[in-house]
């Protein structure tokens, strides 16, 4: 599945602006009185949990190849991914319990004044989320160089692949 972990680093960007531009509609949507923002803010973050699902099955196909070339000897640190995936799995859940959470409430047509604040500040805990998930995640390609071409240099040159 080496394919889908390639395809990691281009997807993950969708959930990141997904998250962030539902958390502005939700803040949007609580001070201007149109209907549009608070509905245009619940389908954002639909979308966003389906791209946060793509996202994880990519990283955890890229952990697995990661994990598998650290075997290999290649030097990779398996903690620091470990720790940017469990950020990411628990950044998934959050907002599918949110998305959960918010079509409860506006289906039972509860989703109006001080509720609509609430969501505001979990919609920041979640771009929290995202932001630490994102920094944990830079930290591998800039400070370890996983998915550089000087990562690929590396496990090129590595004595497992002379043979």
């Amino acid at each position: 599945m080496e394919f889908l972990s390639t395809l990691h680093p281009k997807i993950v960007h969708f959930p990141i602006a997904l998250f962030v531009v539902y958390a502005l509609l939700e803040i949007i949507g609580s001070f201007v009185k149109k209907d549009f923002f608070s509905k245009t803010a619940h389908l954002i973050l639909f979308l966003g949990v389906l791209g946060a699902v793509a996202a994880v099955l990519t990283g955890n196909s890229a952990e697995d190849a990661a994990r598998a070339l650290s075997k290999a000897g290649v030097s990779i640190s398996i903690q620091s991914i470990g720790d940017h995936s469990d950020f990411a799995n628990f950044t998934l859940w959050y907002f599918a319990g949110l998305l959960v959470l918010r079509t409860y409430i506006v289906l039972r047509k509860k989703f109006s004044g001080s509720i609509k604040y609430f969501f505001i500040v979990l919609s920041l805990v979640g771009v929290f989320l995202v932001y630490q998930t994102g920094e944990l995640g830079g930290k591998l390609v800039y400070k370890y160089g996983i998915g550089t071409n000087l990562k690929k240099a590396e496990i090129k040159n590595s004595p497992e692949s002379k043979h």
